[in-house]
């Protein structure tokens, strides 16, 4: 396992900064420059290379990236634009609020998806296997912003059971229930997709496990059919889920994008848009980094995971 987890930490790596790369040269070529966003269409030409030369940007791209590399590697991620303030202060006031939606989101998906899939699979070809089918599949292709503007319609517009955005009611109150209401509807929009994935591929591998000999050999020799379920059925049908869930975390943190932005919710993605528009490189850049680690830290989790629930890649790698 230690070798495995090495060769992903390097895998990693290069990926942040292959990321990196591909971002930085982006956002530097997109159309719009930032000190024409920050003092408005009247500054003076005076004014606009004043502002370039104050934050390196009349310097080579290479340049600009090199300088930006060696600064993130000791920790340094720049300033923002807008107020001045470090990379890190601006983008660590956001961290919670999308590691908040983005686990509820998770729990959710996981949870209801591997139930619908486990259900189905007990009843295969039965009228509740056709509808989950159909379910998981609507699910997975539903566009998130349509669905999340159908949702605040019915539910807040037309119902007013829960709020339409925001993450509280009052700012600075910390009731637990209004938080719990705000939340409700992006985090049910952002699991929804990922509800039809685990549920299909939960159905499937459960069907596969099922088709086994093993099984068979096991009820043979009389083991009750909990301990069948329990010892060899479960653990070996959640192995692909296990697989999923790791590829479900980068999903989750860019899907945020789109249902911040929907809900209001003052997250991560919201930042991205804001940052966007502004052409605010360093914090896009920061964040760009911050997001990209997080999903590799979280699919590097569900490998270890996957490595200690399949022991058959334990005993692989000792011989």
């Amino acid at each position: 396992m230690s070798r495995q987890i090495a060769s992903r930490a390097a895998q990693a790596a290069l990926l942040l900064i292959l990321v990196s790369l591909a971002t930085f040269s982006l956002v530097r070529l997109a159309p719009g420059d930032p000190g024409v966003f920050l003092y408005g269409t009247s500054a003076s030409a005076e004014d606009i290379t004043l502002f370039r030369a104050r934050w390196g940007l009349d310097a080579p791209i290479h340049i600009q990236y090199l300088r930006w590399v060696t600064n993130a590697a000791g920790g340094d991620m720049g300033r923002s634009y807008q107020d001045g303030r470090p990379v890190l202060a601006v983008v660590a006031e956001r961290i919670p609020a999308s590691l908040l939606l983005a686990g509820t989101a998770l729990l959710f998906a996981t949870a209801l998806g591997v139930g619908l899939g486990i259900f189905a699979a007990g009843h295969r070809f039965s009228g509740w296997d056709r509808a989950i089918t159909l379910l998981a599949t609507l699910c997975y292709s539903a566009p998130a912003f349509w669905l999340g503007i159908a949702l605040i319609l019915v539910f807040s517009v037309r119902l007013g059971w829960l709020p339409s955005g925001g993450i509280r009611t009052l700012v600075g109150t910390s009731d637990a229930g209004d938080l719990l209401r705000h939340l409700a509807l992006p985090a049910a929009v952002l699991a929804l997709r990922d509800v039809g994935r685990f549920a299909r591929i939960t159905r499937s591998s459960m069907l596969e496990v099922l088709a086994q000999d093993y099984l068979r050999t096991a009820a043979a020799k009389g083991l009750r059919s909990r301990t069948i379920a329990l010892r060899h059925t479960f653990p070996n049908a959640l192995l692909p889920v296990i697989t999923l869930l790791g590829m479900s975390i980068p999903g989750l943190l860019s899907g945020a994008v789109i249902i911040e932005t929907v809900f209001g919710w003052p997250g991560m993605g919201r930042l991205a848009i804001e940052s966007a528009i502004q052409r605010n490189y360093p914090v896009i850049m920061g964040e760009v980094l911050i997001v990209a680690t997080l999903a590799l830290i979280g699919s590097l989790l569900a490998d270890i995971a996957y490595a200690v629930a399949d022991p058959r890649l334990a005993r692989s790698e000792r011989e």
